[in-house]
């Protein structure tokens, strides 16, 4: 009988890489999982994992096994939202992890809206970068995670996860008050910015992602001069002639906008697309469930914020 515990143990370990940090996930001693992965292997029969590098990797009953785990896991998430909805699940604490401006988007309305629907339930939201909240949902600390798309994230089919799509949003050029297109009209073509300096956020970000994407397919790799993941402080740097960006709309809200132009842009490609994601059988439990309706709602719901322009 394999004990259900060791596969998350193992697919803990096939996310990390190594031990160690398969322990920190899962709050348990390295040795503590060595042991689980070790009993696992003698429940059935195969070597699971060998050694790569610092690491590890999954040998190919490894990978056959972890298929299995993920179908099995997803499994008893279902069950346990069955259990709770039979016990009414009327009370009890959601915890979402979110960035900044999901929480502001969604997340805040997403709590309001529950506070008169649910109050029974209780929403704890957790800041996290847009690359940062799936790592947490599938380590088990958030039980939802609002997230951008970007590279290296699981894929839309990954069958650990159930998607949400709740909204899509353009990013705009941010620009000196003395660039030569801040005076124009209509959207700014990527590619007329191909020769400047640019700012931008950290390789990591997932909106570092979307700008890169945006500037490949307008034939070019943006020069990134200065870098930083807080857009007032892009903007900022942009007032002060030190380059050109390309911000989430959103992002802008509450920024000091005086000293730059804010265009449109001609590419579908900048654009952050934000969803909520739980693990797969997790949507069904009584109280995961009004969270996801509430970001839906909230995101249905949204007041998109026009572009400025000076």
């Amino acid at each position: 009988m394999i004990d259900a515990r060791r596969l998350r143990t193992l697919r803990a370990v096939a996310d990390h890489r190594t031990v160690t940090a398969a322990a920190a996930a899962l709050y348990l001693t390295p040795s503590a999982v060595s042991q689980q992965l070790a009993a696992l292997e003698q429940e059935t029969g195969h070597t699971l994992l060998v050694r790569d590098g610092r690491g590890v990797r999954l040998t190919a009953a490894g990978e056959i096994l972890l298929g299995h785990a993920d179908a099995v896991l997803a499994q008893l998430e279902r069950a346990e939202a069955d259990l709770a909805a039979y016990s009414s699940g009327a009370a009890g604490e959601v915890t979402v992890a979110a960035f900044a401006t999901g929480i502001a988007m969604v997340l805040a309305p997403a709590i309001a809206a529950l506070a008169g629907t649910d109050p029974g339930l209780r929403v704890k939201a957790l800041d996290a970068e847009g690359d940062a909240s799936l790592p947490m949902l599938l380590d088990g600390r958030a039980d939802i995670a609002v997230a951008v798309e970007y590279r290296g994230a699981p894929r839309p089919d990954d069958r650990r996860l159930t998607r949400l799509a709740l909204y899509a949003e353009p990013f705009d050029a941010v620009l000196p008050l003395g660039h030569p297109l801040a005076a124009g009209t209509g959207p700014v073509a990527v590619a007329e910015l191909a020769a400047e300096p640019w700012i931008g956020p950290y390789p990591g970000n997932p909106c570092h992602d979307v700008v890169l994407l945006a500037c490949e397919n307008a034939g070019f790799q943006p020069r990134l001069v200065h870098s930083s993941d807080d857009f007032s402080a892009v903007t900022a740097l942009a007032s002060a002639g030190a380059g050109v960006a390309l911000v989430p709309r959103s992002a802008l809200r509450g920024t000091d906008l005086g000293r730059v132009a804010v265009r449109p842009v001609d590419s579908a490609l900048a654009t952050r697309k934000v969803f909520a994601a739980t693990r797969a059988g997790a949507e069904f439990h009584p109280l995961i469930r009004p969270v996801l309706h509430a970001l839906a709602d909230a995101a249905a719901h949204l007041d998109r914020p026009a572009v400025q322009r000076t």
